[in-house]
């Protein structure tokens, strides 16, 4: 596949990665066995995290085990104090098996406060730097969900990438990105999928790789078959003008107000598995499979109408979506 330079990096990356979070749902054999077979076909960037559980072991297991020249590997954690900085990071190495890793990243910026603590004084961001020189780390990226922290980013100067959601749904950052290209920062796409979310996940990633809007874009995969269809995007040319239709008719009828399954809500302070009782109800509203959700909705634990509207998880959301009325819309439909 033809390789792209990561902004002003030396990284030559196939515009294709491999995102680390689903691998939290296979054993590490799974794991390893995706990751070879991601390897043989080309791919050359795996993402992944602290906050991934499992996730950095299984990579750094498998890498070890597989022995791969020029596989780009970047992690990344969501502290922001040099103290708290510097701990996730030494797990970062010791589960990755890595002396150096390629990209370290501060996870999840939620807002320009955050971000003006990571770069403050006692910051997480001098300490990386002071990491940095040392030849530990060798580039420094952030990621976010956050489109004003997106732009102060690309406009302080401070990181080689950006790492922000992007998909046919979700298009608010979209010309930031291609304004962070041009000045020769690296970008990533995350949620190319939003999360589960979009129906037609056969024309997503085409979309993105014809958006001019990326680099590398990572979706995650937990089998082969997924794999596959994510190569087939890639080979393919542009979307053609009805399959354009279909994913703006998609997007109109999401709206602003879906879950892209970031999990960033939980944990719940009742329990409710917030963004799959969302799931279900889409599957109901929008998929056709009543039946099949309702099922699947009654044997929950806990449901939409356990919610105390305490807030917490509204607080969390990068998305700052109503979490709180959107369980009253599930309760609506299930009735429970």
């Amino acid at each position: 596949m033809e390789k792209l330079r990561l902004g002003s990096t030396d990284m030559e990356v196939v515009p294709l990665g491999l995102g680390g979070i689903p691998l939290q749902r296979i054993e590490q054999d799974e794991a390893t066995e995706l990751i070879r077979a991601c390897l043989e076909r080309g791919i050359n960037f795996i993402d992944t995290a602290r906050g991934y559980t499992v996730s950095e072991g299984y990579i750094g297991r498998a890498l070890k085990e597989l022995n791969y020249p020029e596989v780009y590997i970047a992690s990344k954690n969501m502290a922001r104090t040099a103290e708290a900085f510097e701990k996730e990071m030494e797990e970062s190495f010791r589960q990755l098996g890595l002396e150096v890793i390629d990209l370290y990243q501060f996870h999840n910026l939620r807002s320009l406060d955050e971000f003006e603590e990571l770069i403050g004084p006692g910051g997480a961001y001098d300490f990386a730097k002071k990491v940095q020189d040392q030849g530990r780390i060798r580039y420094l990226g952030l990621t976010t969900h956050r489109v004003d922290v997106l732009e102060r980013a690309i406009d302080s100067g401070l990181f080689a990438t950006v790492q922000f959601p992007l998909n046919y749904m979700e298009r608010q950052g979209e010309e930031l990105l291609k304004k962070a290209k041009e000045k020769g920062i690296g970008v990533i796409i995350m949620k190319p999928f939003a999360g589960g979310a979009l129906k037609y996940k056969d024309l997503a990633l085409t979309y993105l790789f014809h958006s001019g809007a990326s680099h590398v874009i990572i979706p995650g995969i937990d089998s082969l078959d997924q794999l596959d269809m994510n190569f087939k995007q890639l080979a393919r040319g542009p979307l053609l003008e009805e399959e354009l239709q279909l994913i703006q008719e998609e997007a109109d009828e999401l709206g602003e107000h879906f879950c892209r399954r970031c999990g960033y809500c939980l944990p719940c302070t009742v329990g409710i598995d917030i963004p799959t009782v969302f799931l279900m109800e889409g599957y109901y509203s929008r998929y056709n499979l009543q039946d099949w959700a309702v099922e699947r909705y009654s044997s929950f634990d806990k449901k939409a109408s356990d919610c105390i509207a305490c807030g917490v998880c509204e607080s969390r959301c990068p998305y700052e979506l109503p979490i709180i009325s959107m369980l009253d819309k599930v309760k609506g439909v299930f009735g429970s």
